[in-house]
């Protein structure tokens, strides 16, 4: 076969690595687990092996018959389920846990899906490139530190469990590699993710602006005035003539302390609170 890297097919080789990642994910015999990207299969017939059931979702259709034909005639063919398409366009199955070789240009939305999915999964085992990788673990004050990693670690524990180098797939990308587990949070914090989104979205934007600033941007004004209005009519609260939604944003940064931080040395606690600060002013975000 010849692989498509366009389309990020870069297929992990080395047995080591293979077993080093199932036995990172704590298969269960009971488990049903979600593949992305099985590629040629190395990573399935070994998790086949080990649980219930895989469901492996592949968007080459070539890939798809090197797999049945892998598992064809073998006790462990009635173990594995394929799903062809696009696991963006996709709806999620009901599974565990799910381990995926992914391409990387769809890394950051396929995180959310999985973040954003219920039932609850136990936990994702995930090869990324080793940029989006340090990303999503970084800390507030780092250089890496962005949206993607507050947005994960809102939603979930991250930990990076190894570095794979590029000559563990074939053919070997541009670019060394991450495997990273995520533990979807369960009870989730209490928010409403899109609004929480819209907020830190505006921050980010500018990570190193202060607040004060990054909230002077005269498309973020217009979208919370829309909002606020919305939010004025339904609570049948008159909005004085002379309001100005510029004001009522720095009064609420102020009172809440952050109209000199950067996004970039905000937590998790800050934008709660700084959340909160604004929507009990009946500004919101979404």
């Amino acid at each position: 076969i010849l692989f498509n890297t366009g389309a990020g097919q870069h297929i992990l080789k080395n047995p080591l690595v293979v077993n080093s990642i199932v036995e990172k994910a704590a298969l269960r015999r009971t488990d049903v687990i979600l593949e992305v990207g099985p590629g040629t299969g190395n990573l399935t017939v070994k998790m086949l092996e080990k649980v219930k059931k895989v469901i492996a979702c592949e968007i080459d259709p070539r890939l798809v018959g090197e797999l049945q034909k892998r598992v064809q005639g073998t006790c462990l063919a009635n173990k594995l389920e394929i799903k062809v398409g696009d696991i963006l366009k996709t709806d999620l199955p009901f599974f565990d846990a799910c381990v995926a070789n992914l391409p990387y240009q769809i890394s950051s939305p396929f995180v959310f899906k999985l973040l954003l999915h219920r039932p609850f999964f136990r936990c994702a085992i995930l090869m990324f490139q080793r940029e989006f990788a340090l990303r999503l673990v970084a800390k507030p004050g780092t250089k890496l530190y962005c949206r993607l990693s507050i947005n994960t670690q809102l939603l979930a524990r991250v930990d990076h469990l190894m570095k794979v180098g590029k000559n563990n797939f074939r053919p070997p990308p541009k670019v060394e590699s991450s495997v990273v587990r995520i533990e979807p949070k369960n009870p989730p914090p209490p928010i409403n993710f899109q609004e929480w989104d819209g907020l830190v979205r505006i921050a980010f934007v500018r990570k190193n602006k202060t607040l004060s600033a990054a909230f002077k941007s005269s498309a973020v004004e217009q979208l919370l005035d829309h909002n606020y209005r919305i939010h004025c009519s339904l609570h049948n609260t008159e909005i004085p003539e002379n309001f100005r939604i510029a004001e009522k944003i720095q009064t609420v940064l102020k009172n809440t302390g952050y109209s000199e931080k950067r996004a970039r040395s905000m937590d998790i606690d800050d934008f709660i609170r700084l959340l909160h600060g604004f929507n009990s002013e009946g500004i919101h975000f979404s």
